[in-house]
């Protein structure tokens, strides 16, 4: 694997950042697009596209808040209820075409990962977004989707949640699934029964 340094991604007018994460050798190798949480795109995130691209895929993760990242709930809170979805799907369709773009990259449809405010995205980026082969929302949050969104799906969904999540509940999850059978769309839904998630805090060592 090899570590680029961040490269400049231009959307919705602006400049923004992002970090690739690659395989060793030529490729070509498929592309995701990693979504960050509400922390920003910090070293967890940095860490999760290293990981992906030790995997065999080319991973970007975006920055979404323009170069603001933050250490404690309050911050990364604002930063979060600041977030405009149109804007931040603007960010993750740059990132979608930059991978698309790539010799590196092929199949040109690359997938979408995200985890709690970029799951949420990631899900409907899968509705909104040109150039999506795959979206892997994981216990997505964010607003729902509406069945009229839901239809645009053309992709499958991979959703993930845990099942003692108090914020993105199994019935949230159970609802999703709903909305998306209703629809059409070829999804599976998996909830791991004993798992929660962080709350609170970046991860430790950030």
């Amino acid at each position: 694997m090899t570590r680029d340094p961040d490269i400049e991604l231009t959307a919705n007018g602006r400049a923004t950042r992002g970090y690739l994460a690659r395989p060793a050798g030529d490729g070509p190798w498929p592309g995701v697009v990693v979504i960050q949480e509400w922390w920003g795109l910090n070293d967890n995130i940095r860490d999760i596209a290293d990981r992906v691209a030790g995997e065999g895929f080319v991973a970007l993760a975006p920055d979404l808040y323009y170069g603001q990242t933050a250490q404690e709930p309050d911050e990364a809170r604002k930063l979060a209820m600041a977030l405009e979805y149109p804007d931040a799907l603007g960010v993750i369709q740059a990132a979608v075409d930059h991978l698309i773009a790539l010799d590196a990259v092929a199949p040109k449809r690359v997938g979408l990962v995200g985890f709690c405010m970029g799951g949420g995205l990631a899900w409907h980026g899968a509705a909104h977004l040109s150039g999506v082969g795959a979206s892997v929302p994981c216990y997505g949050g964010g607003p729902e989707m509406s069945p009229d969104e839901a239809v645009r799906i053309a992709a499958p969904v991979l959703a993930i949640y845990g099942g003692e999540d108090r914020g993105v509940s199994p019935e949230v999850a159970r609802q999703r699934a709903a909305l998306m059978d209703a629809a059409g769309v070829a999804h599976e839904t998996v909830i791991y029964r004993r798992a929660t998630r962080l709350h609170g805090r970046p991860p430790a060592g950030l």
